[in-house]
């Protein structure tokens, strides 16, 4: 019998390590305007090219072009482009504040914004979202206030979920925003059972579900797609590529399946790719899958193509992994300077007015900024109260707790 040849493991690597040029020569770019727009109520089967190419609206000279263009107002527009640079001043005061010893880490949604400014637009009052730690444009664009996500970010005595979670894991349930889990993946499954439970009801509200690349990996996000594929459960299942989970690159979890998008193929949902830096794009795509979960139309798997310009978190060290100059060779650009470009070019911006706007926006974050470092730490006194420990905990007090605490006269 002749020698079997000895097995060998196969590792995906990056085209590129530190060191080295940037190369996106991997990400084909469909021409803007290229991609069709199919009906909503299309089989999966039927578009199955959509999980592979890459929906544009914009073109490089900022036109809005192609059958997914026309759906906003200007001055739809210009919200969304005061949402993103919005998102991005705060972020900017929050990692200043982090480098300051004022809070304990922070994320930063650089080069993102677009994708969940642009969802929360594309939603109805009431829908909830599951989304991740990059997400946070789903409360910005919904005219969340500030100063209360700098109040749970420095934890202090206005903290709306008091000390109960990490800094940038935000929940409001009147926002549409379910609470964050560091476990990314469970919000996949989270979100199917929402709605589900939404059309066991009979409600009207559907379900957004948020992932990252790297965590499309886990068991829970394959397990979502089973019970949102065969219940066709009113969600919208978001995949988030920015090219980089942790420390490794989003070939890791995507192994041979060609894209992220193509792993709804499979479970016979309809799977399309977005240009996340377009944000014109990105929100007639989540339309258009929130149109089909509102007619019983079951699940759509969306796969943004975008790029993380900053670090993982404020403890992380991109340049260990990827070369330094790897943003900014991003083929896709930048989502608001795409959306500026745009608005200048239709003449209902300017860079005179884009400047200003900037400056506007700087004193709000500026001054909610002021406004939340001016309450204590949630536990001055570094004990929790009594309160504290068991309104969180319990539904309703227990008796014994009660009365020992009108006993202690509060």
């Amino acid at each position: 019998m002749p020698d079997s040849q000895r097995l060998s493991l196969y590792v995906p690597e990056p085209a590129v390590r530190p060191g080295g040029l940037p190369d996106f020569s991997n990400v084909k770019i469909a021409k803007a305007g290229a991609v069709p727009r199919p009906e909503v109520d299309v089989a999966s089967e039927d578009i199955r090219d959509l999980a592979y190419s890459i929906i544009r609206v914009l073109n490089q000279q900022g036109e809005a072009v192609g059958p997914w263009a026309g759906l906003l107002s200007d001055e739809a527009l210009l919200t969304g482009l005061r949402n993103m640079m919005k998102l991005r001043a705060f972020d900017a005061r929050m990692l200043m504040a982090q480098r300051q010893g004022k809070t304990s880490f922070y994320m930063q949604h650089l080069g993102e914004e677009a994708v969940s400014c642009a969802v929360r637009k594309a939603l109805n009052k009431g829908d909830m979202n599951f989304p991740t730690y990059r997400q946070a444009g789903l409360l910005i664009a919904d005219d969340y206030p500030m100063v209360e996500m700098m109040n749970q970010i420095f934890s202090n005595e206005n903290d709306p979920l008091r000390g109960r979670q990490l800094p940038i894991m935000y929940s409001s349930k009147e926002h549409g925003f379910f609470t964050i889990s560091g476990n990314l993946a469970t919000q996949y499954v989270q979100a199917v059972g929402w709605a589900m439970a939404s059309a066991i009801k009979n409600d009207t509200r559907i379900a957004a579900a948020w992932i990252g690349d790297g965590s499309t990996a886990e068991s829970d996000f394959h397990s979502a797609l089973v019970f949102a594929s065969t219940y066709r459960a009113p969600v919208i299942l978001n995949i988030v590529n920015n090219q980089w989970a942790i420390s490794t690159f989003q070939g890791i979890a995507r192994g041979g399946s060609g894209t992220f998008a193509a792993r709804g193929l499979g479970f016979g949902i309809p799977a399309l790719r977005v240009d996340g830096n377009d944000y014109l794009a990105v929100y007639a795509v989540a339309r258009w899958a929130a149109e089909r979960a509102r007619r019983n139309l079951g699940p759509t798997l969306i796969e943004y193509v975008t790029y993380r310009v900053g670090a993982h978190s404020t403890s992380d060290d991109p340049s260990a992994y990827r070369p330094k100059t790897e943003s900014d060779a991003w083929p896709l650009g930048d989502p608001v300077l795409r959306l500026k470009k745009h608005l200048i070019l239709k003449g209902v911006w300017s860079e005179e007015r884009h400047v200003q706007a900037e400056a506007e926006i700087l004193d709000e974050v500026i001054d909610a900024q002021k406004r939340a470092e001016e309450h204590g730490t949630l536990h001055a006194g570094g004990k929790p109260s009594v309160r504290d420990i068991f309104e969180g905990v319990y539904a309703e007090m227990p008796p014994h707790i009660r009365r020992q605490r009108q006993k202690a006269g509060y």
